[in-house]
């Protein structure tokens, strides 16, 4: 069992202390589980909206209304659902000692970049690459 980091409130991470250390493993962790915790929370809501708006509505325009509502919180937690899977995957790359670095060049994805998207796995550079190609394939 490893000891708690403990991480004062301001903390970010900074690119003049060494990469991936218990603080930043620490900082993400947290901001991971934060996310997932929020996504999980406004899925629920979700759920109760959907189940609170299962009524019967006579009026044939109101009804078309709550219908395009229902696909669009539909997709929202679809959404919400995939990016679940996103943080739960980046949370094993947390324990397993693959959180930061690109999966393509094995490089360190900067710092600002996880901070922004945590569950990046590829850096900037990649990910370019990586959408260039997949639109070029796109066109064919």
């Amino acid at each position: 069992m490893k000891a708690e980091v403990i991480l004062p409130e301001e903390y970010r991470p900074s690119e003049d202390e060494p990469f991936m250390n218990e603080r930043q493993v620490e900082y993400f962790r947290r901001k991971l589980l934060t996310w997932k915790s929020e996504l999980l929370e406004q899925s629920a809501e979700t759920l109760e909206g959907l189940q609170d708006s299962a009524r019967n509505v006579p009026d044939i325009a109101d009804r078309a209304s709550e219908e395009t509502d229902r696909a669009l919180e539909l997709r929202t937690r679809d959404r919400q659902r995939k990016l679940v899977s996103k943080i739960d995957a980046a949370l094993r790359r947390l324990d397993n000692g693959d959180f930061g670095y690109c999966d393509i060049t094995g490089e360190q994805i900067s710092l600002k970049r996880l901070d922004a998207r945590p569950i990046a796995t590829m850096t900037l550079e990649a990910q370019e690459r990586h959408e260039r190609r997949e639109k070029v394939h796109r066109e064919d």
